[in-house]
């Protein structure tokens, strides 16, 4: 469908109009009810969309690249496999949206309401995320490259698989999050909230968690080698058999966390709280140590470990250690074993 002549349709009803594959280049549909319209393949590129009613409207392969739907309510809406390169969604709704497949490559999603949208193999790389909401989102696969997600409510979202490499998630809500072999390599989630979250696999080589909140997260098995968690707030977390080797753990908060087998080779642990920390077959080769609590924790069978090192932490009280330490600290060190200040 052409609709050369009419290009000025603000505030028009369209509701439930058949316009597959229709030519809206450049038209100005600002306020106007498409609800339940069919859109399927048609042409809205540079259109303006500002304020439209949406909802359930069938988008599916329909080119928006660089419309502007700031505003726009496109709850329960079908843009499968659209293009929406650089389109302007600030503040629109999509809660509940087909978003499988589109690409919203440099799109601005700033302050978005996508709570429930599934965006399943969507590229989103360069997009503009800032405090959006994803609540509930499933995003499986999304390619999330240098996206910029500050402070974005991605609280249980489905990120299993998903790509966020150099992705900016500073203060981002992660809480109960999936992201089960995402890559996050080089992404920034200092302050970020993680609670809950599962880590399981996930490659976060050369991130930075500074001050992210990552309690009782999983992440056993996940690649965290030469990553960034000073002062990060890692209570109950599940690192068994995680690559931390590199990484800087300085006052890092892991009481109660389980390194069962973890590599931390190299790594600094400096003032670290690893308070009843299970550490059984952990390899602490060149770890820094110094001024770490480990009281109660369990250090047995723990690997390539020194008594240099064990002599620079802060305390032992009720230590789990293998003889060959316990004995020449205790009699060298007494000090470490006695009951630490609260």
């Amino acid at each position: 469908m052409d609709i050369p002549e009419r290009k000025d349709l603000r505030g028009a009803n369209l509701q439930g109009a058949d316009l597959i594959e229709a030519n809206l280049q450049g038209a100005n549909l600002e306020g106007a009810n498409l609800q339940e319209a069919n859109l399927r393949g048609a042409n809205l590129q540079e259109a303006n969309l500002r304020g439209a009613d949406l909802f359930y409207a069938d988008l599916t392969e329909a080119n928006l690249e660089g419309a502007n739907l700031q505003e726009a309510n496109i709850e329960k809406a079908t843009l499968q496999l659209a293009n929406l390169h650089l389109a302007n969604f600030k503040e629109a709704n999509l809660q509940g949206a087909n978003l499988q497949g589109a690409d919203f490559y440099g799109a601005n999603l700033e302050g978005a309401n996508l709570q429930g949208a599934n965006l399943y193999g969507a590229d989103l790389q360069e997009a503009k995320l800032e405090g959006a909401n994803l609540e509930g989102a499933k995003l499986g696969g999304v390619k999330l490259e240098r996206a910029y997600l500050i402070e974005a409510n991605l609280e249980g979202a489905n990120l299993e698989g998903a790509k966020l490499g150099g992705a900016k998630l500073e203060k981002a809500k992660l809480e109960r999050a999936y992201l089960m072999e995402a890559n996050l390599e080089g992404a920034n989630l200092e302050g970020a909230k993680l609670r809950g979250a599962k880590l399981e696999r996930a490659y976060l080589v050369e991130a930075n968690l500074e001050g992210a909140y990552l309690i009782e997260a999983n992440l056993e098995g996940a690649n965290l080698q030469g990553t960034n968690l000073t002062w990060a707030y890692l209570i109950g977390a599940n690192f068994k058999e995680a690559k931390l080797g590199g990484a800087n753990l300085e006052g890092a908060h892991l009481k109660e966390a389980n390194l069962e087998r973890a590599d931390l080779k190299g790594a600094s642990l400096e003032r670290a709280n690893l308070k009843m920390a299970k550490l059984e077959g952990a390899n602490l080769q060149g770890a820094n140590l110094k001024m770490a609590n480990f009281e109660r924790a369990d250090l047995k069978g723990a690997q390539h470990l020194s008594l240099d090192q064990l002599s620079k932490v802060k305390t032992l009280y009720d230590t789990k250690l293998d003889e060959e330490f316990h004995i020449p600290l205790k009699k060298k060190y007494p000090a470490l074993f006695e009951k630490p200040d609260e």
